[in-house]
């Protein structure tokens, strides 16, 4: 949105959300009609100058924030979705309010990391535009396999976050999974591929879903053809509940041992917790597992999930 029409919507909502003015009143102040001052507090709205929030005395969202803020450590967000509507239409409810709760945080000069993913995909679609300057959009981890360079499929995802914020992006055009460590080492050593994971090193905001071995609605790296037979069952020798940005880790959030993940493109849990913010978007509540090892092992200080995920989050720390 250019300056002018930014300021413009930012001063209409100021009048109408905290001055109580009316829309006729408004475009008498800024000399515009009553049709614009309404399509200015819309802009507000679709944008993120305003988040309209209701809170129900019946509503179950605050209570299980709080108790997940509690236990987790997290800024958490609880989307309330009807139990009525099927795992894609989650998804989709989801996805608008991460896209709403990551574009304020969103800065001039921020390097944001963005892992590839069914959930971000989902948030790429919804994300409103914000003016920042000089910023830049990382690819997490390569996309490749055996069947497609994976180009196509994260390079969507990083151009709509790039358009969204103005900022370049920068892919990583490896594959998900390297056959052999060794070769992830040397690639490690090329400078092309150094000065990406030299911008990762730099991140200001990562932003990723969680992978989850026995979700109902299939995780990318799962249904995409990233693994074969022999690497789901060394996972499930190990104990893996899930992933994120291709890296794995068990119920109790370790990631040691874990063979794959000497293959793997995605930045080490410990690299990921250095981030200062950390934004998880997850949709499913079939996704527990895999959540709450991602919550345990510290990779998120921000939590965007749906009702029943959130629910069924709370029970599992109760042991029900």
């Amino acid at each position: 949105m250019p300056r002018p029409r930014h300021s413009e919507a930012l001063r209409a909502a100021q009048l109408y959300y905290m001055q109580d003015l009316t829309m006729d009143a408004i475009a008498r102040e800024l000399r515009t009609s009553r049709s614009t001052v309404s399509r200015l507090l819309s802009t507000a709205r679709e944008t993120g100058l305003v988040q309209i929030q209701i809170r129900s005395p019946h509503d179950t969202g605050p209570e299980l924030e709080r108790l997940i803020r509690a236990q987790y450590k997290v800024d958490v967000h609880v989307v309330p979705v009807l139990d009525t509507l099927n795992e894609a239409e989650t998804l989709d409810r989801v996805a608008m309010q991460a896209a709403r709760t990551i574009g304020p945080l969103v800065d001039s000069n921020a390097i944001i990391g963005v892992a590839w993913g069914s959930t971000l995909s989902a948030v790429s679609r919804h994300l409103t535009r914000k003016i920042t300057h000089d910023s830049v959009v990382v690819q997490l981890n390569g996309a490749g396999n055996m069947q497609t360079t994976g180009i196509t499929y994260a390079s969507d995802i990083m151009r709509r976050f790039g358009s969204a914020y103005g900022a370049r992006v920068e892919q990583f055009p490896v594959p998900a999974f390297f056959d052999h460590a060794a070769t992830k080492t040397a690639m490690w050593n090329e400078r092309s591929v150094q000065r990406i994971l030299d911008l990762q090193s730099r991140m200001s905001i990562a932003i990723f879903g969680v992978g989850s071995v026995d979700a109902d609605y299939p995780s990318h790296v799962y249904a995409g053809g990233y693994l074969d037979e022999d690497d789901l069952v060394t996972l499930a020798k190990s104990d893996v509940v899930g992933d994120v940005a291709t890296v794995f880790f068990r119920g109790d959030g370790s990631s040691d041992g874990i063979t794959l993940n000497e293959r793997s493109t995605g930045p080490s849990l410990d690299q990921l917790r250095q981030v200062r913010r950390r934004i998880c978007v997850v949709s499913g509540a079939s996704k527990i597992n895999g959540l709450r090892g991602a919550l345990v092992a510290g990779l998120a200080t921000d939590l965007i999930l749906d009702e029943a995920s959130a629910r069924r989050l709370v029970s599992f720390k109760n042991g029900n």
